[in-house]
């Protein structure tokens, strides 16, 4: 397969892209960038690696077991009580975390359309989150696919276009793919790998390509679908840290991701604020539509439901997330402050989610000689442990900061 042909088979792939390319990444990447400067691009590059490594496992599962990771973890377990512990699991952690995110994602895509026109969030949120709904409500796959595919089109196109006007320090930005640990930077390290590698993708992921591919002859269209979505979502991330790097004083604290697109202006032209808005309202939208259809994934396949998208269980979860969603951004809470915690929440979640894929990965009755190999294994489980300290480490930090210890 040529690379032309691998770009054409892009496709579950750019949704997961869609899916953490949202509010949070552009926030979380701007106060980091603003906050300092170039030190934590190694972060996202590590989030990238990691991701791929779990999104291909994740796609795997879906391809030949022709099950989504919902379905596959309550089958797991013989015992009633732990079947029922991974089920509660999956529908507290991916189905009422993804209604958390959704207000956050729709009032983030609002605010760049605020940006844009001048209308107020708290109108422009509910619109966006109709018009996702119907697009859902179609139940036509490649229709979401195509929709969402050519959205993370246009927030790469809009975000590279600003880090280039802004004209980056290359020297600086080379320096930071080098690990290094600024003081304060912790909580912001977690919530930047939370912004990409994120739990409710992996539910996401292998319901999705069951509706594009049929079966595991298909599996290297798959992975390159992946590795070039993922590492294009990565580089949109860059993209975001390296504009509020070149555009803020090291040290800035922003409190309104608004701000970003502001201090633009006056530096490059109407232009890089026009482009920023754009891209916001993309990554707003993309993730209004690819949470509520993960958490359904998620839910659905957990509670043994039927996953196609046009059935009536199916469309009443993400409708009930997605209608969380409208009704918060409607009344218009400042999405910085809970996008942030909410990126964090997650990298706290995931290594739990991410250590019962690694386990289905490696029954060979449902994935036979597809199941995980020893290296596999082992770089899934590097991952996990960099994701579990983490996210204890964010627990220490938080504890601290209430004066638990």
């Amino acid at each position: 397969m040529n690379f032309i042909e691998r770009l054409k088979s892009i496709g579950p792939g750019a949704m997961v892209a869609a899916a953490f390319i949202g509010p949070g990444t552009v926030t979380t990447a701007s106060v980091t960038g603003a906050r300092f400067g170039y030190a934590l691009v190694w972060t996202i590059a590590f989030s990238i690696v990691a991701t791929i490594v779990l999104q291909e496992m994740s796609a795997r599962l879906g391809l030949v077991s022709r099950e989504g990771l919902g379905e596959a973890l309550r089958e797991q377990f013989d015992s009633p009580a732990l079947s029922g512990l991974s089920i509660a699991l999956v529908v507290s952690a991916i189905g009422i975390g993804t209604a958390a995110y959704e207000t956050g994602n729709i009032l983030g895509g609002a605010a760049g359309l605020e940006g844009l026109t001048g209308i107020s969030a708290n109108l422009w949120g509910p619109a966006m989150g109709l018009v996702a709904g119907v697009l859902l409500w179609s139940g036509k796959y490649k229709l979401i696919e195509k929709a969402l595919v050519g959205l993370v089109s246009v927030m790469a196109v809009s975000f590279l276009i600003d880090a280039i006007l802004i004209g980056p320090d290359l020297g600086a930005l080379a320096r930071g793919f080098v690990p290094s640990v600024p003081q304060g930077s912790a909580f912001l390290i977690t919530g930047l790998i939370g912004t990409t590698v994120v739990g409710y993708n992996l539910f996401l992921h292998a319901g999705s390509v069951q509706e594009r591919w049929a079966g595991p002859e298909e599996l290297n269209e798959s992975r390159a679908d992946t590795v070039l979505s993922i590492v294009l979502g990565g580089f949109i991330t860059i993209s975001i840290l390296v504009t509020a790097a070149a555009a803020f004083p090291v040290g800035t604290n922003i409190q309104n991701v608004s701000t970003m697109a502001e201090q633009l202006e006056p530096l490059v032209g109407t232009q890089a604020k026009v482009f920023f808005g754009i891209g916001l309202f993309a990554a707003g939208f993309t993730s209004a539509t690819t949470a509520p259809l993960a958490g359904a994934y998620a839910t659905a396949g957990a509670l043994g439901w039927d996953t196609d998208l046009k059935s009536t269980k199916f469309r009443a979860v993400w409708g009930s997330i997605l209608l969380v969603g409208i009704v918060f951004s409607a009344v218009g809470y400042s999405p910085v402050q809970a996008i942030v915690f909410a990126q964090v929440a997650n990298g706290v979640l995931l290594p739990i989610v991410a250590v019962f894929l690694i386990y289905v990965m490696n029954d060979r009755d449902i994935l036979g000689s597809y199941a995980n190999s020893t290296l596999q294994n082992v770089v899934g489980g590097l991952v996990t442990l960099v994701v579990v300290w983490l996210g204890l480490r964010t627990l220490y930090t938080v504890a601290a900061d209430m004066g638990v210890f």
